[in-house]
């Protein structure tokens, strides 16, 4: 069995074939059970967690078995996270792959794979809030499926902000990496919006978006907090990643939903409908989209998956 660590999956990994690959795994047959998480003493303020999220599809089975401990101090890291592959025909154990890095990979894929469905085909300007882990995955899968030529960084410290837009503009070539202070403004002249925060108050309001945006929401996953207001929500054509997930996690469209104004029969479609082309995308350069994530085991399969296959291959 092979072990596949960090700078594996780096090497291994890239925009767009891993945004193909979700792409092509979302639109045929998979099973995700529910995920279990565990507090491993209910009886402490520790919070202290392990998790085991299982998938398969019909090459691969996978589980992604991660621990959280919020508490850690260094040496140890709050999260361990590890990916286990078995062969779908056989059973046969296949590699164990580095769960953190698969994360950051498939998390930004699949707000690839949201643009790549539902933004403009000429969209330009792309708006990013959040300056973590990340920022330059998100701006990398974005970039793979948009004729990009601006990303604007905004985040709560300027400096974190510049950081991110000095490694993408080393890296990226014609496109002019920014950070923005003002918010409404950078809104009003984006055609992706994509927010990866831990803000639990709306960032991006409805009124601030102009025509024809498409805004994608990451950081969330509280059922009474929100990274957007209400009025974003009833602008806009709504799409999420998983029904049930979100239909439990996501702020975005649970409290929307509590204050009577929209319904979980609004959602127009999730990934797999999206992806299968049984449900309607972008109709119109006018339109709005909002994709709200929460995040999905069978990600974690597809990214695991893929960087096992071409670390086989040498």
């Amino acid at each position: 069995m092979k072990t596949i660590g960090p700078e594996e999956v780096h090497a291994a990994l890239s925009y767009p074939a891993l945004i193909d690959a979700l792409e092509e795994t979302f639109s045929g047959e998979f099973s995700m059970p529910p995920r279990n998480v565990f507090l491993l003493d209910e009886n402490s303020d520790t919070h202290d967690a392990f998790a085991v999220l299982p998938s398969w599809n019909t090459s691969l089975i996978g589980v992604k078995a991660f621990t959280y401990f919020p508490s850690n101090s260094e040496p140890y890291k709050s999260l361990y996270s590890k990916i286990l592959l078995f062969d779908r025909a056989h059973g046969e154990p296949l590699a164990l792959v580095d769960g953190t890095t698969v994360t950051f990979w498939r998390t930004a894929g699949i707000s690839g794979l949201a643009t790549r469905l539902l933004a403009r085909e000429n969209a330009e300007t792309l708006l990013l809030l959040g300056t973590g882990n990340l920022a330059t995955y998100i701006i990398r899968a974005n970039a793979s499926v948009r004729p990009l030529k601006r990303v604007l960084v905004w985040g709560r410290t300027a400096s974190n902000a510049g950081k991110v837009v000095d490694q993408m503009n080393a890296e990226l070539d014609g496109i002019e990496v920014s950070v923005v202070d003002n918010l409404e403004e950078a809104c009003g002249q984006s055609d992706i919006i994509v927010s990866a925060t831990g803000s639990h108050e709306p960032l991006v309001k409805g009124d601030w978006v102009k025509p024809g945006t498409h805004t994608d929401f990451i950081g969330n996953h509280h059922a009474d907090k929100r990274e957007c207001d209400t009025a974003l929500v009833l602008k806009s054509k709504v799409y999420a990643d998983s029904y049930a997930n979100c239909f439990k996690e996501a702020g975005e469209i649970l409290v929307p939903i509590s204050e009577g104004v929209f319904t979980k029969e609004d959602v127009v479609a999730d990934l797999s409908e999206m992806c299968s082309g049984s449900a309607p995308l972008r109709q119109g350069d006018d339109e709005v989209t909002l994709f709200k994530s929460i995040g999905m085991g069978i990600s974690d399969l597809v990214g695991a998956g893929l960087a096992y296959q071409v670390s086989v291959k040498g």
